[in-house]
């Protein structure tokens, strides 16, 4: 008989808004060969010879705008989930980070240590993708075999198109803009490179980043990252009953001068406003904890170039966060895995 427990994992986040801790983050973010997937020698080259001489000084400068009294947002909505789901259920939970130092072998470890030896492992990603889910799935189990041969993992599949999970988002989009209306809802999404697109095509045909890959049916979704948050969007506006024309998806925080995947959040808000849209919502359902690209680039940079191009109302709706009803969900999902034998018939 197994003694089972969970591990949430996780992004990650610097020690502190110090450029130096925030230097050092990078450093190991940007070096992750599935972040950007270039030979090491030229990933080198970029990260150590450029970005990180470059880049933390004003990455630092972002992260100061947006650190609360307790910590960096992220790890603190991070605990806060891990500490509701426990109060919920009997089973040992635990959380990591993928970059940082609260890491996937410490979260194990604190498990083992407990008696556990199956975990349900559940990046808090809906989507799948090689720079997310990939990387912590594959960081894991080489951490499994070196130091837990014995652990038995099961990872908790991409949830971009759970129905339960497209009501939770859904839910939470229509009680944040409560008593407004906005005339255009922006679904923006974590950017990656268009490659990344290609490379995780198990087809090695499908995939085309045109109009109509995403939607023609294909054994390729399963792990294109473009067609799921295509999807969420179809779902929640579905959900919603949105007019046509009055959402759109966009991507955000491109990184260098590869195609990444597009239209770009930044361009898509300055294009609204010049179409003379005044009210705008935006939503950002690749995250399910606000963070430096949620809070920073979205919340406020979005809302300078709206209103620089004269738009009037910019409403940014919160991820999921640790709300009840999402906390509710991801309960049901482990008892599930956990105790399928209680499952009604």
């Amino acid at each position: 008989m197994y003694m089972k427990g969970i591990l949430f994992v996780n992004l990650g986040s610097p020690e502190s808004p110090n450029p130096k801790d925030v230097k050092k983050y990078l450093g190991e973010f940007l070096m992750d060969e599935r972040v950007i997937d270039v030979p090491l020698w030229a990933r080198t080259l970029l990260v150590k010879g450029i970005i990180l001489n470059t880049r933390p000084k004003a990455s630092a400068a972002a992260y100061q705008k947006i650190w609360w009294e307790e910590g960096s947002p992220l790890i603190v909505i991070s605990e806060r989930l891990q500490k509701k789901v426990q109060k919920r259920i009997m089973y040992p939970v635990a959380l990591a980070m993928r970059y940082g130092s609260m890491t996937i072998k410490k979260g194990l470890q604190e498990l083992v240590d407990k008696g556990v030896d199956e975990v349900l492992l559940i990046p808090l990603y809906p989507q799948f993708a090689m720079a997310t889910t990939e990387t912590i799935l594959v960081l894991t189990e080489e951490i499994r075999k070196a130091d837990f041969p014995n652990l038995k993992i099961t990872d908790l599949p991409a949830f971009y198109n759970n129905k339960e999970y497209i009501e939770v988002l859904s839910e939470s989009i229509s009680k944040h803009l409560e008593g407004k209306t906005p005339e255009h809802l922006l679904f923006s999404y974590h950017g990656v490179p268009e490659r990344h697109i290609f490379k995780s095509d198990v087809t090695n045909s499908h995939c085309k980043i045109d109009k109509s890959c995403c939607t023609k049916p294909s054994s390729a979704h399963e792990f294109c990252y473009r067609h799921q948050c295509l999807e969420v969007t179809r779902l929640v506006a579905k959900k919603l009953n949105l007019k046509p024309n009055t959402f759109s998806t966009s991507f955000q925080s491109r990184l260098g001068f590869d195609p990444w995947l597009q239209p770009y959040t930044d361009r898509t808000i300055e294009r609204l406003g010049k179409q003379g849209i005044k009210n705008m919502a935006i939503v950002t359902p690749a995250f399910v904890s606000d963070c430096l690209e949620t809070l920073e680039e979205i919340a406020m940079e979005g809302q300078e170039i709206f209103h620089e191009i004269g738009g009037e109302e910019f409403t940014t709706v919160p991820c999921l966060n640790d709300d009840d009803p999402w906390i509710d969900l991801l309960t049901k999902w482990i008892l599930n895995w956990a105790e399928p034998e209680n499952l009604p018939v």
